[in-house]
């Protein structure tokens, strides 16, 4: 045997092919056609048998024809002229008696790459439409939609389409859904297929005939249509109903995003259709196949913005196993965060715990993150885990301990004192910058709850040469000035010399400017810097709302089943709205959100105006802060009756559901209690604060007081939002008693 690849192989096997006795002994020609196949899928080149492939065509041995049939396929674009003898015999074996020979014919046929191929291969598929046998026909209906790519910029066949619209009713259940893509392909420049009524009701009841690839993609075309009447609604729901709860998750996914599509102006049944189909999603997240997982968890985080208790019972199916890729724990993690609640937070932290001494750094710190989290709603519980996480002297552990200890006392301002005498008893300083700056953080903020404050700035100074991260030296010029101002004495000298440093030596300009910004402001005096560089500190008796916010299941439903949850991106309108909160409110022409549902109650004095509250994008703490010292106070009263004795989880709810956010409150055993309150109406935002027994308003001690504030003002809105407010609470007080 001639050595592979040399021109010598491909004339031994032209001889071979070309001999007659060969020919004559039917299994040993295979065996030569199967050769040439091989070195052809090997890479060399045997363009040279073409005219003796084609020669070999002509047998009704169904294996030989497909692979000749695939070699012609390869070398059809290298040999136009060839082919076209290869055209006329595959033409020919689109007439043949076996089916199966007409429609392997065809589809190579169409799959021919060559200028000119539409006019010889138009009359066949035409005439593979009609024919008896359902596999030549759904070879011809996708020949359509590969023809139409052959010649894209042609004008589009009238007849041809309204021929596949016909064969949409064609018995053969795979010949609808491949009429499906081709029309969905040659329409694709006028919008697709269009899905009507007698399209829709056909599609649903030849549903059970379909695999579940196919009824997957039918339920994705339906998306399309819209029922005249609720009855019409119902119905398709009722036929849709028993494939929420299929054995295939593809099928259960795509029915619960039409069910979300069609029913958007029925919550109920939305969050009913939730309900029955998250025994698929939890089988999903338990997929062999770790795509399928992933896909899966990021769809129940999806579902969970609506439904956040939806699978609060089942958190241990969230939980990471050993040899399971770091991107499915991150997502599991996450997951059990907002899982987590009085019953089940203790062998969450446990497991969480586990995690921060994962091999992999990345997912230790995620996991230290996630306890941050959770020790926003339960501090003291995951302030002993990250003390004892502490001790364990492992740099990236610290650095991420740290970090979250940032976050949790501006989260937590009550939580302040335990963490400054967590981060005094450390010995170990983080190394990286994030760490770094977060410890900064700390020190300039809280340095007189932590008595060897000055002393770690002073490290850091004398080190500053060998700094090379420009966020730290920054961080730390900040930190020396707040120390300063509260420490004078131990400061003075190694602020100076910091500041000396960064203005005359420091290379990088933006920390050159903030040098000479914090040395202007002090050159004009201490009380002067005091204001600039330090704000009002947060109340320590305040909690902030840490719970996710229920969204709408509108403003998710159009993303699901899409790429977008995979890739943590929403594909609709409301997320571009959503992802810039702290834009103002001011237009009386704005529309709300799609999908937001509005609150409308009348005026408390008769007349016809209304107050339509809503929700619209959510506020972030900083921005309401902002406002809500910025803004005078418009109206305050007193309501004559004490704060309601719920839980602040009832309350935030009762609120909700009329479309008043809470933002903020202070703990039941508190006092004074109070909360803060936004909500949106007839162009204005309204911003509250409840408070029980305020000293500036007389005859209010032990009654609530409300104060709002509003941009731009409105007197209406504001007496409408004291009215529902008052009766919501009145309600509350009464569910009590």
């Amino acid at each position: 045997m001639p050595y592979f690849g040399s021109e010598e192989t491909v004339k031994e096997l032209k001889r071979a092919l070309s001999n007659p006795n060969v020919q004559a002994d039917r299994l040993r020609y295979k065996n030569y056609i199967t050769k040439v196949i091989r070195y052809m899928t090997q890479g060399l080149d045997v363009s040279a048998l073409f005219m003796d492939m084609v020669k070999a065509s002509a047998t009704v041995d169904i294996v030989q024809k497909k692979l000749v049939y695939l070699y012609m396929c390869t070398y059809a674009s290298d040999k136009p002229d060839l082919a076209l003898l290869a055209i006329n015999t595959l033409r020919k074996d689109c007439a043949d008696p076996n089916p199966m020979v007409r429609g392997l014919a065809l589809r190579n046929m169409c799959n021919f790459r060559m200028p000119g191929i539409t006019e010889y291969i138009e009359q066949p598929i035409v005439a593979g439409l009609r024919d008896k046998a359902s596999y030549v026909r759904r070879v011809a209906v996708l020949g359509c939609a590969k023809m139409h790519s052959l010649q894209p910029n042609t004008e589009i066949d009238a007849n041809l389409v309204n021929e596949l619209y016909a064969l949409l009713r064609d018995p053969d259940p795979v010949v609808v859904v491949n009429c499906l893509r081709a029309l969905e392909e040659i329409l694709k420049d006028e919008g697709g297929v269009v899905i009507n009524k007698p399209i829709t009701h056909h599609l649903l009841n030849r549903m059970k005939d379909l695999d579940s690839w196919a009824q997957s993609e039918v339920l994705t075309f339906l998306l399309r249509y819209r029922p005249r009447s609720d009855d019409e609604l119902f119905d398709i729901l009722s036929i849709l109903d028993g494939f929420l709860q299929s054995a295939q998750a593809h099928v259960a996914v795509a029915t619960l995003r039409l069910f979300l599509h069609l029913a958007a102006a029925h919550p109920a049944v939305q969050a009913d259709a939730l309900l029955r189909t998250s025994a698929p999603l939890l089988a999903t997240c338990g997929a062999a196949s770790r795509e399928l997982r992933f896909a899966g968890l990021c769809h129940v985080q999806q579902v969970m913005r609506s439904q956040p208790g939806l699978f609060g019972t089942h958190y241990k199916r969230f939980f990471c196993g050993y040899s399971e890729p770091s991107y499915i724990k991150f997502c599991k993690m996450a997951i059990l965060v907002e899982l987590v609640n009085d019953e089940n937070v203790a062998l969450v932290l446990e497991e969480l715990r586990s995690y921060c001494t994962d091999v992999s750094p990345e997912l230790a710190q995620a996991a230290i993150a996630a306890i941050g989290r959770i020790a926003r709603t339960y501090s003291e519980k995951c302030l002993d885990i990250l003390t004892g996480l502490l001790a364990l002297k492992q740099e990236h552990i610290t650095s991420a301990v740290i970090q979250t200890f940032r976050d949790l006392v501006w989260f937590c301002p009550q939580s302040t004192a335990s963490v400054c005498q967590t981060v005094e008893a450390c010995v170990d300083s983080p190394q990286d910058s994030e760490g770094k700056q977060a410890l900064l953080w700390l020190l300039g903020e809280h340095g007189e709850l932590i008595s060897s404050a000055p002393y770690v700035l002073e490290g850091y100074i004398d080190g500053l040469k060998t700094e090379l991260s420009s966020s730290v030296k920054m961080e730390l010029l900040t930190a020396s000035v707040k120390m300063f101002l509260c420490r004078p004495a131990e400061t003075q000298d190694m602020l100076g010399r910091l500041l000396h440093y960064c203005i005359e030596e420091e290379s990088d300009m933006c920390v050159r400017d903030r040098a000479l910004l914090y040395y202007r402001l002090l050159q004009h005096g201490v009380e002067e810097t005091r204001k600039v560089v330090t704000g009002p500190k947060s109340d320590p008796s305040m909690s902030v709302l840490t719970g996710r916010q229920q969204e709408p299941i509108s403003e998710w439903a159009s993303a699901f089943n899409t790429l977008g949850p995979l890739t943590g991106r929403d594909l609709s309108l409301q997320t571009v709205i959503m992802s810039a909160p702290d834009q103002p409110f001011s237009s009386t022409e704005e529309e709300l959100l799609p999908g937001s549902t509005d609150r409308n109650i009348s005026s408390p004095n008769g007349s016809q105006e209304e107050l339509s509250l809503s929700l619209g994008p959510s506020l972030s703490h900083e921005t309401f802060e902002r406002m809500w010292l910025e803004l005078d106070v418009l109206d305050r009263q007193t309501l004559g009756f004490p704060r309601p004795r719920t839980t602040p989880d009832t309350l935030q709810a009762a609120l909700q559901m009329m479309k008043i956010q809470t933002l903020a409150f202070t703990p039941g055993d508190i006092q004074p209690w109070k909360t803060y309150l936004y909500t949106r109406g007839n162009g204005t935002l309204i911003l509250a604060e409840l408070l029980q027994g305020d000293p500036e308003v007389p005859d209010s001690e032990g009654s609530l007081v409300v104060s709002v504030k509003q941009q731009p003002a409105n007197q209406h809105a504001i007496r409408g939002f004291v009215s529902i407010l008052k009766s919501i609470l009145q309600t509350l007080n009464a569910d009590t008693l």
